[in-house]
């Protein structure tokens, strides 16, 4: 099965945005991902809800957004009004993880939770029957462009042998560093979506990339 291919607006070229979300409406790309900065829970501040509003007007792909904020859960009418399909919040940044999952499920929309470098795949154990997807992050949140990590990989794998033995249906989805070497890898092991930036939008044929990301 061919993986999903996210790529990440963060990479584009904001001084032609119209003509990239053009490209990746026409390419194979399924989903547009989009992330949304605070400032507070990572080092960076990304779009507001004004330019992602012009943002979802052009784009004819399913929303994949992912909040790297702290209470996301204030936010989940302003996401959901963007037509957002996949929800996605930090483990992190959820001290009532379970509560923002169903309210994001409430609001009509896709659950998912994104996990840092640095927490283990096992403090998922308790919500993974609950989310349509995990994120998996392979470099830290909060910059475009950093080194791919290493152990990404097998936490993967660990996240894949977690969803089989409780039965779950979740996908899993990996953020950071993904070009097509480390985009094969993580198929290898069991990624089921691939979220990539610089590797589309830097390509001299970002059109191209999509469709080679979509072939591994």
């Amino acid at each position: 099965m061919k993986p999903i291919i996210s790529p990440s607006i963060l990479s584009a070229d904001f001084g032609h945005l119209a003509k990239d979300i053009e490209m990746v409406n026409r390419s194979e790309a399924e989903w547009v991902h989009i992330d949304i900065m605070d400032g507070v829970f990572v080092p960076n501040i990304s779009f507001g809800f004004p330019v992602l509003k012009y943002v979802t007007k052009l784009t004819q792909k399913p929303l994949d957004v992912h909040l790297m904020i702290v209470n996301p859960e204030k936010f989940i009418p302003e996401v959901k009004a963007l037509g957002t399909r996949i929800m996605n919040v930090h483990y992190e940044a959820c001290p009532h993880l379970h509560r923002v999952v169903q309210q994001i499920k409430e609001a009509g929309m896709l659950p998912a939770v994104t996990i840092n470098p640095a927490t283990p795949v096992s403090l998922l154990q308790d919500i993974i029957q609950d989310v349509y997807m995990v994120l998996i992050m392979s470099v830290n949140p909060g910059f475009g462009g950093q080194k791919f990590i290493e152990h990404s990989v097998e936490k993967v794998r660990e996240l894949k042998a977690l969803i089989e033995r409780t039965g779950s249906e979740a996908l899993i989805e990996v953020d950071g560093g993904v070009n097509l070497e480390t985009g094969a890898r993580l198929v290898a092991a069991g990624a089921d979506a691939l979220v990539a930036g610089n590797a589309i939008f830097g390509a001299p044929d970002p059109e191209s990339m999509i469709r080679q990301l979509h072939a591994l």
